[in-house]
């Protein structure tokens, strides 16, 4: 296979190759099998694909010459061809329709497969036979397998109560619960009767909960009485109880024991008419099984999630049923070349699109691996261990973790056999040129690292990992297919070797179809559209490569614009976090003197304070690793930095505080106690 070329100097972090696919494995990919049968097929000429002849791979005989960009470059200008190809080639369960796109150029306004008929779970619990579906672990110790067979069989019989309560297609049910098998047979069964799913997990407090479903008015509510988190059980039936109490629109409550034995009838929550919540396990035994799937629309709702909600009240993204599961193969199958014999893991809570995502792995036959609690008790060997002993090939973090991970001191390839392990996937935030080494030496050296990154918007990814091109030290590798992703500058026009707005030029299947409540879709076109009409504004700010790879910088509005040059903080995050001493970092801007001066909070290691001498060490790498602009004004050190749910840091939220403007929403944060550190600091005053 031809590599790009890397730098002359490898000794930096940039350019350098950490990994690259041996010919066996292209052409044993998921994504070879689809592009070669896109190139064999009457509709597709091979030179619509191909820009490069006689590869280094041996493929070109195959009638796909290997080559990434040029495949990329048709998906997105031939997108009819390459989402009907998609379809067919997985074999997706439905009617498809006659029409692959309507609109095709509108943005927004482009409808995909609009006569298309098919049902989310049924597409899910395919085969259902009786290899494992999902291993569930806690961590106090507790695990257990289901089955693909056992899974089709409680998600039919809870359809069948849940219509008997009135569930349909449109209706809404909401889940506030913790990661468990319970929780994915409850979204199953709600998409099987082609009702709405949406969730938020049980450490929200109570406004927080009640501000998400609260808009959507769910017409069912599954709760937890509680969770486990350090060893700790965290009861939560008072707030299930008002959480109720403040959900006129539900018709029945069920409550999923976790803390142990199940509740007395007597302690569990009542609706306003008297009627009493019923436990899970009854449910399954309360009404006849549904037979069949309630096929619904291409771009009808499947689930509402949630913005974070640091600035306002969450925004409720609605995501259709064909685009999340379109949008899915394509990330899970060619993307992360995930197998049904494959066994994937990801950490993550139900109130994060990436359990939604994993949750599709369902879809392809193979297993998923699901944890539930602190992922580091008792100590940061915990998940390692796991993947250890289901033999992973997939195993999904957040780049925060293997952060933590590493300042941990833990290698896991000294103490576990990981051989397993294909591909390690990262998101949430950028991972760092260090966070890239010490996977390949403190994880696998063989392994495909798959930084990725989109989010909640679009539940999958605009930018990703491909099991055909090589990773590169601090770099995602690929644009995904049928994504029209550049960089755009300040007037609009592409750059690549430059930093810019990560943007998407044309439609894609998984666009929001709507936000919930939001009257001629105002609110959504703001959030995407306003800034360059007729393209989607992500609010990254990132560089392209002349690969095609993306360097992810940071968020745009968290950009910093000293002197009036915009600047990532990534950069900064990137220099700071590889000292030992230095656990976690926050950057912001402040203004100042009619400019804008850059202030970094550090977190310390236990023992270390933060004295001249350090100060000095980190701004001189800050400089030589980034540039003179980056060089903070102040470093200050702080207890705690705040942090969303999902474990990504709020930069928004400090920046608010420190200009005392008030935080709109803190209960999307995991730590709002920690804005308290960052109130009338005296060090910003001079």
């Amino acid at each position: 296979m031809t590599i790009p070329p890397a730098n002359a100097d490898e000794s930096k972090g940039a350019d350098r190759i950490l990994w690259c696919p041996d010919e066996t494995q292209i052409t044993q990919s998921n994504l070879f099998d689809f592009a070669t049968a896109v190139a064999a097929s009457r509709s597709v000429s091979n030179t619509q694909i191909n820009s490069q002849k006689n590869l280094e791979t041996g493929a070109a005989n195959l009638g796909w010459d290997g080559d990434y960009q040029a495949l990329w470059q048709w998906s997105v200008n031939e997108k009819p061809a390459f989402w009907n190809a998609l379809w067919d080639w997985h074999g997706v369960i439905g009617d498809k329709g006659s029409r692959a796109i309507a609109d095709v150029e509108a943005m927004p306004g482009a409808t995909f497969f609009p006569d298309a008929k098919l049902n989310f779970a049924e597409n899910m619990l395919a085969d259902a036979d009786n290899r494992p579906a999902i291993s569930a672990y806690g961590e106090e110790g507790h695990h257990h397998t289901t089955t693909r067979h056992q899974m089709k069989a409680k998600v039919m019989a809870l359809a069948g109560w849940m219509r008997d309560q009135g569930v349909g297609p449109g209706d809404r049910v909401a889940a506030f619960v913790p990661n468990i098998t319970e929780s994915i047979i409850t979204m199953l069964a709600t998409s099987a009767l082609g009702a709405v799913f949406s969730s938020c997990s049980p450490d929200f407090g109570l406004g927080g909960a009640l501000d998400r479903f609260g808009q959507i008015e769910p017409k069912l509510l599954f709760a937890c009485d509680g969770y486990g988190y350090a060893g700790k059980p965290m009861d939560r039936r008072d707030v299930v109880a008002q959480l109720v109490a403040g959900l006129p629109s539900l018709a029945a409550v069920v409550i999923i024991p976790y803390l142990g034995t199940a509740p007395a009838p007597s302690s569990l929550p009542r609706l306003a008419s008297g009627q009493a919540a019923l436990l899970f396990a009854a449910t399954l035994s309360a009404s006849q099984p549904i037979t069949s799937f309630v096929r619904v629309g291409f771009n009808d709702p499947l689930y509402i999630l949630f913005s974070s909600g640091t600035t306002g009240a969450p925004k409720c993204i609605v995501h259709g049923v064909g685009g999340t599961i379109l949008q899915h193969i394509k990330e899970l199958r060619l993307q992360s070349d995930v197998r049904a014999s494959d066994g994937l893991f990801f950490f993550t809570t139900c109130g994060w699109m990436m359990w939604n995502w994993m949750v599709s792995t369902l879809m392809l036959g193979a297993r998923i691996v699901i944890y539930e609690g602190n992922p580091f008790h008792p100590g940061p060997e915990r998940l390692w261990q796991i993947a250890a002993q289901e033999k992973l090939t997939h195993f999904g973090v957040s780049a925060k973790y293997i952060d933590a991970v590493r300042n941990a001191g833990y290698r896991p390839t000294d103490h576990l056999d990981l051989g397993t392990m294909r591909v390690v996937m990262t998101t949430g935030s950028p991972l760092s040129v260090d966070g890239f080494d010490f996977v390949y030496s403190a994880v696998s050296p063989t392994v495909q690292l798959s930084s990725i990154s989109g989010g909640t918007d679009i539940i999958s990814c605009f930018v990703l990992g491909c099991p055909t091109v090589p990773v590169i030290a601090g770099e995602i590798q690929v644009r995904g297919l049928g994504m029209d992703v550049a960089v755009l500058d300040d007037n609009g026009t592409p750059v690549v070797g430059e930093q810019g707005e990560l943007c998407c030029l044309s439609p894609f299947p998984s666009m929001p179809i709507k936000f919930w409540n939001d009257p001629g879709d105002e609110k959504y076109k703001a959030a995407y559209f306003e800034h360059f009409p007729g393209i989607w504004r992500h609010g990254d700010w990132a560089t392209m490569t002349k690969r095609g790879g993306v360097i992810i910088h940071g968020r745009s509005d968290a950009t910093l614009n000293p002197g009036g040059v915009r600047i990532g903080t990534a950069e900064i995050y990137r220099q700071v976090e590889a000292f030992d001493e230095v656990l976690e970092a926050l950057v912001i801007g402040q203004p100042w003197q009619d400019d804008v001066r850059v202030i970094l909070f550090v977190r310390l290691a236990a023992g270390i304070s933060l004295n001249e001498a350090l100060t000095n060490t980190l701004k001189l790498a800050i400089r030589n690793g980034a540039t003179p602009r980056h060089v903070p004004a102040k470093i200050i050190a702080i207890a705690d930095i705040p942090r969303t749910r999902s474990g990504k840091i709020t930069e928004l939220a400090v920046r608010d505080i420190i200009q005392a403007k008030p935080v709109k929403n803190t209960e999307a944060l995991a730590n709002p106690e920690a804005l308290d550190y960052f109130r009338d600091l005296p060090q910003l005053r001079d």
